[in-house]
């Protein structure tokens, strides 16, 4: 029986952690709640949530729904501005991903933040977190949803500025600030056209008018206006989920501690805009364009945004060029109007993204904070448990048969090539060229980290003292448990997530009445006709194109950073010029520094000095006093004290009004 007292439990459980741990743990209002207490508190709280949610994907997948208003927060005409909930299949499946992850991320943290002076300010933030999400996907209406995204956005501010004294996380959380501001500011343009034209903020209303609203065009011009509100809206989606141009704040954002890491780039800030997206899919069915603006905009990310991680040194920096690149194809997938693969995809990347990701901050433990690459090898052996999850998370991510990644990857890059909307082409070759580039800055990192000649003790922090975070170096050492449990209870997902749900996701009718697809977009149904079980899929995967391109990227980084280490520096050498625009990231941060902060800067610069400065104080405040004072000096002359004058100025008035009259009369 639907429960609307469970699903505000689900909500507010992690909201009450994060007040406990932050007003009564920092010293904020006291410290009355101990280190140990905080993660206790907040740990409850987001498992309180974890079992609520499951509760719910069953009562979903019983039948029962729900779709209604708790709390009425203002009335503006006729217009109801409501906290509501809305729980059907896609906002269950969304509530067991944040939540399951988040409690891994929550456990993980008592090991790797243990030694952290804002040991209580981090869980109540990751927990504040976890709250923001969830109002996120469990809304019903676009204000709420609009409050669960900008909160999202305000927690991530934080996270990622975690560490405040240092420069570089103050200069990644603001730029991670400034450009979700601008894709917010069109997903706040696309939610108030939808207003605008259909009275309301619920979705079930918006979604209703959507065949009216097709019809109509966007006022003084030729566009369709579901056009027009639908890339607003992506624009949102692009800020949020780092697509490009606005994705360079996604791996500066490296700069909080690797928990954040996962939790911000494996379940939940960045696929907030995959989320909505598919919960938006009545509106998008109807606008080709904004189709086809989303799946080459995905193309190019899932192709060069991957390509960058094969440069980059720092283990985490890699695993996040890798998150903009799945990202990427997921966003293919919504522009192949593969909706559902689009979800499938993105709860299988949770998984084993997250895997990756708390992989990497085990590794950073083991080798004392050291986050080069080229500074590890051989660490198989010392660190048994991370070294076998991450190599489950490595070959869940590069797409191997019976893997999850392998069933939702290989199910966008075939819905891109049977897609029927303009630029599908460019996105299907993008994305499979895009496997081979996956599979090779995936395994370069695996053979240089887990493989290989030891390369830590020429690099020993013992001879350079403590790092920063006033670590000794030493040899590498396994994590504590609970920095391992969540890895391995991460690694089974990992593997049957995709075997266990893609069925019902895909094929089964899993998102029937949620998710809305056309049949002018036949993607989805082409696949369908050739499904014949998740065994005879990945048999059948061994002899595709992704496979080999897969095995082939796996060998060249086998070959290259194993066998014979001197072919890279070589190509570096031959291919200086690509190499210095990739080590540049493509001057996407150059473009933005220098040619669109200058312009803003330029900008606000004339509004301060035409507008502030000469407009407002030169002539309207400091131009008005100046012109009282003239009118008052020429005044002064008149009032010379003699009567004559004053009687001379009486007879020319008295004369100007009797011509006047006479001229009136006449």
């Amino acid at each position: 029986m639907n429960s609307p007292n469970l699903y505000l439990l689900i909500a507010l459980a992690p909201l009450v952690g994060a007040i406990l741990a932050g007003f009564f743990g920092t010293g904020f209002l006291g410290r009355f709640v101990s280190r140990r207490g905080s993660h206790l508190i907040t740990i409850l709280g987001v498992l309180i949530s974890f079992i609520g949610s499951v509760i719910v994907l069953l009562q979903v997948l019983d039948g029962q729904t729900f779709d209604g208003a708790l709390y009425t927060w203002s009335v503006i005409g006729t217009t109801k501005l409501e906290l509501g909930f809305l729980i059907d299949s896609l906002s269950a499946l969304m509530m067991v991903v944040v939540t399951s992850v988040s409690l891994m991320v929550h456990i993980y943290t008592i090991g790797y933040m243990a030694d952290d002076p804002g040991y209580q300010r981090f869980f109540s933030y990751i927990s504040l977190f976890t709250f923001s999400m969830l109002m996120l996907v469990m809304s019903n209406n676009m204000v709420q949803l609009f409050f669960g995204w900008e909160a999202v956005g305000l927690v991530s501010y934080l996270l990622i500025g975690f560490w405040y004294t240092r420069p570089t996380a103050i200069f990644a959380n603001m730029k991670a600030f400034l450009m979700n501001r601008v894709g917010d500011f069109g997903f706040l343009l696309g939610i108030a056209l939808l207003f605008a034209y259909t009275g309301s903020m619920h979705y079930g209303d918006v979604f209703a008018q959507t065949e009216k609203l097709a019809g109509m065009t966007f006022p003084g011009t030729d566009w369709q206006l579901l056009t027009v509100a639908c890339i607003a809206l992506f624009v949102g989606a692009m800020g949020k989920s780092a697509q490009v141009p606005l994705h360079s704040w996604l791996p500066d954002s490296m700069e909080g501690p690797t928990p954040i890491s996962a939790l911000i780039h494996a379940a939940t800030m960045v696929t907030a805009g995959i989320f909505m997206v598919a919960r938006f899919s009545p509106v998008f069915e109807y606008s080709d364009t904004a189709l086809s603006v989303m799946i080459v905009i995905g193309a190019i990310g899932a192709l060069f945004l991957g390509i960058l991680g094969i440069v980059q040194t720092d283990i985490k920096r890699v695993i996040a060029y890798s998150t903009l690149s799945q990202l990427g194809y997921m966003t293919v997938a919504l522009g192949a109007s593969a909706y559902s693969g689009a979800i499938f995809h993105l709860m299988t990347h949770a998984f084993f993204k997250a895997l990756l990701f708390l992989g990497a901050g085990s590794v950073i433990i083991g080798m004392h904070h050291d986050q080069d690459i080229r500074n590890m090898g051989g660490l198989r052996k010392y660190m048994p448990i991370t070294w076998i999850t991450f190599l489950v998370g490595t070959l869940a991510l590069v797409g191997t048969p019976f893997f999850s990644g392998f069933y939702s990857k290989e199910h966008i890059i075939e819905a891109a090539g049977a897609a029927n909307v303009w630029g599908a082409n460019f996105a299907y070759y993008a994305t499979l060229i895009g496997v081979f580039v996956t599979s090779l800055y995936s395994f370069r990192v695996y053979f240089l980290v887990f493989h290989g000649k030891e390369r830590f003790h020429a690099h020993d922090h013992a001879a350079h003292g403590h790092d920063e975070h006033g670590h000794h170096g030493g040899t590498p050492h396994e994590s504590p448990w609970v920095v391992t449990l969540p890895l391995v209870l991460l690694a089974i997902p990992s593997v049957i997530a995709g075997i266990c749900f893609i069925d019902p996701l895909l094929f089964d009718g899993f998102f029937d009445g949620v998710i809305k697809v056309l049949p002018a977009h036949p993607a989805m149904a082409e696949l369908a006709g050739h499904w014949h079980g998740w065994v005879a899929y990945a048999l059948h995967g061994f002899v595709t194109l992704p496979f080999w391109l897969m095995i082939a990227g796996l060998v060249v980084a086998w070959y290259c950073y194993l066998i014979n280490p001197k072919v890279p520096a070589a190509i570096h050498k031959k291919l200086s010029f690509i190499n210095r625009v990739l080590d540049n990231k493509y001057y996407a941060d150059w473009f933005n520094e220098q040619v669109i902060a200058r312009a803003v800067r330029g900008l606000g610069r004339g509004f301060w000095q035409a507008g502030d400065r000469g407009l407002i104080d030169g002539i309207m405040i400091n131009g008005s006093a100046r012109f009282i004072g003239l009118l008052a000096a020429a005044s002064r002359h008149l009032q010379s004290g003699y009567i004559y004058h004053y009687a001379f100025a009486m007879i020319i008035g008295i004369m100007a009004l009797l011509t006047f009259f006479v001229l009136t009369v006449l």
